[in-house]
């Protein structure tokens, strides 16, 4: 490519290497210095989890999602119902109520029909919860040892409501940023059941469909600035590319912070941050101060949101930039992750 462009690290990368798919700097630089110039005019609209495109006079929400989680069964979840709740969340955080998906799935030869059964009765399940419909799909077939027995992708269209505004870059200074939950659970509860790795108890994934969740908030009429569900890159990632996209810093208060002790005990063995590890039944909220308490009692109210909590604000201080104030009164920067922690959680 004659006009190859690229910052460190992809420039040290001549091939796709795991960080690529990690949802942080490295799949940025993929994306924007890749991608886009390859796309050229048929690329089109911000670079957010789910589109939003008007058709007929109706604002829809379109995303996509690609799972290929190792291994397909984990503490909480399969990849069956991930598939399907990834997809709902993303469109959710525009605000959309989730109408239909498409399911596509690419099976390695030898896979028992027994697994993959379960997988679709998890994807069925997961379909009806979310309340949404499974109206078209495909399936292929790669050669045995050129896959992990299954990858899935969905992709989900919601409508938006009339007055209901949320994107990225409405975060503004004064707002307040509130976790729906205890973090970094999906990526723990991944972790815990790959190469025998056991933490004393039982690590579940927090995988669920947030759109329920999201459609309670907005009926209190607060003005909803940003969504995000923290996912590849965990709540750092998703509060810095917010930062960027607002061009506003956002202050965290790591005593507020809520992190489970079995998480947090699994990380500190590890060497991890909490702050980097996925979830995939968690939201972040932007809110004006003055609506953040009725926000909150609606949140806590809802049984995937009972530790909601409030973690920080948006400051004008240090635009594009996550800080985190530390239980000893320092300050660290919480930078984009170049790759991810853990890969294949999703």
């Amino acid at each position: 490519m004659t006009n190859w462009v690229c910052p460190m690290p992809l420039r040290d990368a001549p091939n796709i290497v795991m960080g690529h798919g990690g949802g942080g700097a490295m799949s940025a630089e993929l994306i924007e210095h890749l991608f886009l110039p390859a796309f050229g005019e048929a690329a089109a609209g911000e670079l957010t989890d789910s589109a939003i495109v008007t058709v007929g006079g109706v604002r829809l929400a379109f995303s996509t999602d690609s799972f290929v989680v190792k291994p397909m069964t984990f503490p909480g979840g399969s990849i069956g119902d991930l598939a399907v709740n990834g997809t709902v969340n993303d469109v959710a955080m525009s605000g959309a109520h989730p109408l239909v998906l498409s399911t596509a799935f690419i099976l390695e030869e030898g896979t028992p029909l027994s697994a993959i059964a379960h997988l679709a009765a998890d994807l069925g399940a997961a379909a009806r919860t979310a309340d949404v419909k499974l109206v078209t799909g495909d399936t292929k077939v790669v050669d045995s040892g050129h896959g992990d027995g299954v990858y899935i992708n969905t992709s989900g269209i919601g409508v938006i409501a009339d007055g209901v505004d949320i994107r990225p870059d409405r975060a503004r200074p004064g707002d307040v940023v509130i976790v729906s939950g205890d973090i970094g659970v999906h990526g723990v509860a991944i972790l815990s059941c790959r190469e025998g790795l056991e933490f004393g108890t039982t690590i579940e994934s927090d995988t669920a469909p947030l759109s329920g969740l999201v459609a309670a908030m907005i009926a209190t009429g607060a003005d909803l600035h940003v969504l995000r569900d923290p996912t590849r890159g965990g709540v750092a990632a998703a509060l810095n590319e917010i930062a960027r996209s607002a061009g506003v810093g956002v202050r965290l208060s790591e005593r507020a912070l809520p992190v489970p002790p079995e998480v947090r005990d699994a990380c500190g063995l590890l060497g991890l941050d909490p702050l980097y590890v996925a979830n995939e039944g968690k939201l972040l909220a932007f809110v004006d101060p003055a609506e953040a308490e009725q926000v909150l009692a609606v949140m806590r109210a809802h049984p995937l949101a009972g530790g909601a909590a409030i973690i920080g604000e948006v400051v004008a201080d240090h635009p594009g930039m996550v800080v985190a104030r530390t239980g000893l009164g320092g300050t660290r920067v919480v930078d984009l992750p170049a790759g991810e922690q853990l890969p294949r959680i999703c």
